[in-house]
């Protein structure tokens, strides 16, 4: 119990600690115009209020991650505390600011044209590579995981493919309404509906009479039932509510909606501790009601939605826990949307498609729909394992184009180089060991050979830095015409 307790305090502490840092190192300008006041469309471009931006980015980036991602990660044992306390306060939370607040900075850009603007034009089609890989791999799991959740709380005979269509009818009225309609609306009661469900199943952990797993030295191990070794297969099992690149996708978006610069902490901070909070409390009742052979049997049998069912009636009780697997399945719809969304804005910017007619945006998101149907009939976990891949490769890209914006503004860019370094390196090992990559398995290959690629990676991104911070100093010497910082970088100046 204490174990668990002590964790979210922790959490609550970083926001209030750590989470401050951030915000000064960054500067947020209270007086400063927001896109979303700037370029008002009344699309995606709309002033809405703290409370209401909070709640969308808070169900945008949550869907099953903090959830089916815990209960996978429990496998591991108490060890996915640590993950989902630190990864939270200094990586996943701080991922989540800077790269709402840069995207704030410009326009409401989304990454892929925030990497063309502060690293490079081709760092920029990679980065559109792997964000519109992951929306729409993000998009087809938040179809399949609710519904075969949905599909447990029906009478039998109720065909799967009969929900997924019914949702993918649902996402497509949704994405194409104002986003203060779509969102604005309806999110405020899903977030209610998983705040208070998260509250009690967390109150019944610890009041209840449950044996709840403390993280000690005698259980600071790894307890995976199939052996899987903990880097770094517990940094992809636990990405949402830890750190996850998904999330960079979404901030961009709620970045559109903002009055004011001094929400950021609340709206992007604050609300990745929330998703932190929310995972701690699925592995500790995912390790207080299993033990890991039972876990692991339940995972493989199909989705982890079969945990999510089981732990909820257990807790709650049938008409009580009924409601929080409701509050489960908001969260992937709530996120599918916002995935599908994000993925309609990515394209239309990458191919200069402006999204001000139903034509135009039906013309894009039609496309994206039929494509992810199909890709229903892949197996989940299948699905679940690429998405997790390209999740963190784009949270290791968002780290970097954050690190290279503070560092050209003369800020303290360590606190994203540092976490942006570790994840790349899990990255690397990852695609060098796993049969997704090159299928090397845990060797001292892949993890020496893993270090040389970062490392170099590392020295390429450096120097780049380098000669771009040159080009800024009005005393160096330019090839260029003596460009200013003002020319190139205008949004590093005028933020004062």
């Amino acid at each position: 119990m204490w174990t668990f307790i002590i964790g979210v305090a922790a959490l609550i502490i970083g926001y209030f600690t750590y989470g401050k840092y951030i915000e000064k190192n960054f500067g947020p300008n209270p007086d400063r115009e927001t896109p979303a006041e700037i370029l008002r469309d009344g699309l995606d471009f709309v002033p809405m209020p703290k409370w209401k931006n909070a709640i969308i980015e808070l169900l945008n980036i949550a869907g099953t991650g903090p959830v089916f991602g815990p209960i996978m990660g429990a496998l591991y044992g108490p060890v996915a505390y640590i993950w989902i306390i630190f990864g939270c306060i200094f990586a996943g939370a701080v991922h989540d600011y800077m790269l709402g607040m840069v995207s704030l900075r410009n326009n409401g850009a989304q990454l892929p044209v925030l990497a063309g603007k502060y690293i490079n034009k081709a760092t920029m089609h990679v980065v559109n590579l792997f964000a519109c890989l992951l929306l729409l791999l993000v998009g087809t799991v938040f179809v399949s995981s609710p519904a075969a959740l949905i599909q447990s709380l029906l009478p039998a005979g109720v065909p799967l493919l009969l929900i997924i269509v019914l949702i993918f009818i649902y996402y497509l009225i949704s994405t194409v309404l104002p986003i203060d309609q779509a969102m604005g609306k309806v999110y405020p009661w899903f977030g209610a509906i998983l705040i208070i469900s998260s509250i009690a199943i967390g109150l019944s952990l610890i009041f209840g009479d449950h044996t709840m797993v403390e993280l000690t030295p005698a259980t600071l191990d790894n307890f995976h039932p199939k052996g899987l070794a903990i880097f770094p297969g517990i940094f992809f099992t636990i990405s949402c509510g830890a750190m996850s690149g998904f999330h960079a996708t979404q901030a961009p978006m709620v970045s559109r909606t903002m009055e004011n610069e001094r929400e950021g902490r609340f709206t992007f901070y604050g609300m990745m501790i929330a998703e932190g909070v929310i995972a701690m409390i699925w592995v500790a009742a995912s390790l207080a009601l299993f033990d890991g052979q039972t876990l692991s049997g339940m995972i493989d049998a199909g989705t982890a939605s079969a945990v999510v069912n089981a732990v909820s009636i257990e807790l709650l009780g049938s008409f009580f826990g009924t409601i929080a697997i409701v509050g489960v399945i908001v969260l992937p719809l709530s996120s599918g949307l916002s995935a599908f969304r994000s993925l309609r804005i990515i394209v239309a910017d990458y191919i200069n498609v402006k999204q001000d007619t139903l034509p135009k945006i039906m013309a894009i998101t039609i496309p994206i729909y039929v494509i992810s149907f199909f890709l229903t009939f892949v197996d989940f976990n299948i699905l679940w394992r690429y998405f997790n891949w390209a999740n963190q490769v784009t949270a290791v890209l968002a780290l970097l184009v954050t690190t290279r914006y503070l560092f050209l503004k003369g800020k303290n860019y360590f606190v994203t180089l540092v976490p942006g370094i570790f994840m790349l390196y899990a990255v690397v090992v990852y695609l060098l060991s796993e049969p997704i990559g090159f299928g090397l398995g845990l060797s001292n290959l892949a993890y020496w050979g893993g270090a040389a690629i970062t490392l170099i990676i590392l020295a390429v991104y450096w120097k780049q830095g380098v000669d771009q911070k040159a080009k800024l100093d009005p005393s160096a010497k330019l090839i260029n015409d003596q460009l200013s910082i003002q020319t190139l970088y205008p949004d590093l100046v005028n933020d004062k």
